[in-house]
């Protein structure tokens, strides 16, 4: 188990305040994902390599 439990979240400047949005988190060996709607509720994990392809393909419109 990860410690995900930390100041280190952060949201999109570009979210709006509709609740629609997600906060990603850096830690030693882990990027973590979760709802701002519901904090409580998990965290997603992802290896930093897997998450930096993510956002790579988000930016060139590859998913999906």
């Amino acid at each position: 188990m990860h410690p995900v439990t930390s100041d280190r979240w952060r949201t999109s400047s570009r979210s709006a305040n509709g609740g629609q949005c997600i906060e990603v988190g850096q830690f030693r060996d882990v990027v973590g994902i979760r709802d701002t709607k519901n904090r409580q509720g998990g965290v997603l994990t992802v290896p930093p390599r897997a998450f930096e392809a993510f956002l790579a393909a988000a930016k060139h419109d590859r998913i999906g």
